[in-house]
């Protein structure tokens, strides 16, 4: 304890004399007036005093002469260091050395003499590190192309560019860039292991002189080309987020295309390699490996959320929704990804952000369909559809929402999120059923609503309540069918389904009560006290009248479109039930008139078969085909 207390003591006067002294004699003196308060201290001062002799600068400026001499000889030389691995060994040791003395002499560097020792030290540090870096990319460089001769085949790694295989091959610098692939289970080594030590050994004594971001900065500049140029190879043009929005939609379906697979490389090859072998060179140094990653990444990383946005802003016509939902689709099963790769401080912005763009894809999701529901409103009334058949805006809406529901899961979690509580804790990247309401269903049901309002406007254009009947009928009969055959019949359920067929059903008497009830009218028995004469006679007017409208809506509605052969047959089963019962029974009631019946044939037109012929010739309109 007193030991402590005299050693403090003697810092304290040291430090009294150090800061009064101007000169080292100046120094020394008032040290020596110190000891002479207390014999205690003399002995303790004059060995202190002792210590304190001229040779500790001198053994400095030896120590960076030496050190001086070995490094100088490496930063100036023309050939790699590292093309020897003794010179590579050697040239460490004295940075090392020279690290090593620069981190123990800091602490006396209040000694002005010291302090200008240590001033050429952090110069000839500095060269060091400047060609540390040098050759810390020139590894990176060498290593790919060692890799590029030695282990491409091996890894599945192609770096030749078929386009190019006519031309000479003059560039020597050429990047290895990534085969596309469709098997992602793999990791690229893309730096042989004894290249990977190599530069290990360079980062570690980069990051220790306080070289770190240059280091990081020299490695991801290498890495960065090597992701760029595989994006390249994968057919992903460098876009921006106007110059998307400027392309065709065929060319940007395309392009999609590409992106899709490109970011599926990326995310699940390319980024873990990357990952992987920045955690390998700057092992031990998360910081630093963290930075170079972001760093390799970033630029390849926003040229591909971009595009993702620059879909997200565009246009939101109906015809887009499937390509939407491709982009969608990919960031959702994508996102796992990104959050694994991107989980670190430096790269938390790119997780955020395509969080973000998948969110922002949803909304224009639901923001097409709005425009599909505009679309349905607009579609005017103005000519009608020939013989009653189908409208090409239910051809068009049922084809568009049949498509749609093959990806009735993705649409779930997009309506089922437009409705969650704030604050839920549902994941729907993951389909939570606890998110899978109703949502969708009732957006489809409102479509469907929407749609049949449009077509019974469209309906009115007929001036014939019995071809308007058949437009109703048709339009709805195709509406049922697309919807039971898929997945829209599950989402919108059996009662939807049977409260539609009800409408057809009402539409298909509608039509008989139309069409047939005035000639089934004609054909009815009437109980009078007319003469037997007169109820021939009366027979035969109404035989004739008959007839009359009967050829008339023969004429006209074998035009008629039913489209279904069911429904056709049906129909014409429905008529017959009706009408050839009763048209027998008149021509009995003719044939059996008191003075009149021998003569009858002469008045009859059609027999029952005729008729049924005629009924069976009608709905054979041109207009029946379907889709």
């Amino acid at each position: 304890m007193a030991d402590n207390g005299e050693q403090k003591l003697i810092a304290v006067a040291r430090h009294i004399a150090n800061t009064l002294g101007h000169t080292d004699n100046m120094t020394d003196d008032i040290l020596k007036i110190f000891s002479n308060f207390d014999g205690r201290l003399r002995e303790k001062l004059t060995e202190k005093l002792s210590d304190e002799d001229p040779r500790d600068c001198a053994t400095l400026e030896h120590t960076l002469k030496s050190l001086d001499r070995q490094i100088s000889r490496y930063v100036s030389s023309d050939q790699p260091i590292w093309s020897d691995s003794a010179d590579a060994s050697s040239f460490l040791d004295s940075v090392d050395q020279l690290i090593s003395s620069i981190r123990d002499w800091t602490q006396l560097a209040d000694d002005k003499n010291i302090a200008a020792c240590l001033y050429r030290a952090e110069d000839l540090l500095q060269q060091s590190m400047f060609r540390l870096e040098d050759e810390f990319r020139s590894l990176v460089e060498r290593g790919a192309e060692s890799f590029d001769l030695t282990r491409g085949e091996s890894t599945h790694l192609d770096f030749s560019d078929e386009d190019d295989s006519g031309e000479e091959d003059g560039d020597d610098n050429e990047i290895p860039v990534a085969h596309p692939i469709t098997d992602y289970n793999i990791i690229i080594d893309a730096l042989p292991a004894g290249t990977i030590g190599d530069l290990q050994e360079i980062a570690k004594r980069m990051v220790a002189a306080g070289y770190g971001k240059e280091c990081s900065h020299a490695y991801s500049t290498c890495r960065r080309e090597f992701l760029e140029e595989s994006l390249s190879r994968l057919g992903l043009q460098k876009l921006s987020i106007d110059e998307v929005q400027k392309l065709q939609w065929t060319q940007l379906e395309d392009e999609i295309e590409k992106w899709i697979k490109a970011i599926n490389v990326a995310l699940r090859i390319l980024f873990p390699s990357e990952r992987r072998l920045c955690d390998r060179v700057f092992l031990g140094f998360s910081s630093a490996s963290d930075l170079s990653f972001m760093e390799v990444c970033r630029g390849s990383t926003i040229q591909l959320l971009n595009f993702a946005d620059a879909v997200a802003i565009g246009s939101r016509a109906p015809e887009r929704l499937f390509k939407v939902l491709d982009v969608y689709e990919t960031m959702r099963d994508l996102l796992p990804e990104f959050e694994l790769i991107f989980s670190d401080q430096y790269c938390m912005s790119l997780r955020n952000e395509a969080i973000t763009i998948w969110k922002r894809l949803g909304e224009v999701i639901r923001g097409i369909f709005m425009e599909l529901e505009n679309l349905i409103r607009r579609d005017p009334a103005k000519a009608a559809v020939p013989g009653g058949g189908l409208h090409p805006i239910t051809r068009y809406v049922m084809n568009y929402l049949r498509a749609a529901c093959r990806s009735r899961q993705t649409l779930e979690q997009i309506f089922g999120e437009s409705i969650a509580p704030p604050g839920s804790n549902v994941d729907y990247r993951k389909g939570d059923d606890r998110a899978l309401s109703s949502s969708l269903a009732v957006q489809m049901e409102w479509i469907m609503e929407l749609l049949e309002s449009n077509l019974e406007a469209k309906s009115k254009i007929y001036r014939d309540s019995a071809l308007c009947s058949v437009f109703m009928m048709n339009n709805g009969r195709y509406i049922v069918q697309k919807v039971k055959d898929g997945e829209l019949g599950a989402l919108l359920g059996d009662d939807w389904i049977k409260k539609h067929n009800a409408k057809i059903r009402q539409y298909h008497v509608n039509y008989q009560r139309s069409s047939w009830s005035k000639v089934l009218g004609v054909l009815k028995a009437e109980n009078n006290s007319t003469s037997p004469n007169g109820a021939s006679n009366g027979l035969i007017e109404k035989l004739k009248l008959f007839y009359s409208y009967f050829e008339v809506i023969c004429k006209t509605q074998s035009s008629w479109v039913i489209f279904d052969e069911q429904s056709r047959d049906e129909l014409r089963i429905s008529v017959l039930g009706t009408l050839s019962p009763a048209y027998r029974n008149f021509i009995g009631r003719l044939q059996n008139a008191p003075d009149f019946g021998k003569y009858a044939d002469r008045h009859i037109k059609y027999g029952v078969d005729d008729i049924e012929a005629r009924i069976n010739e009608l709905f054979q309109g041109s207009g029946s085909s379907r889709r």
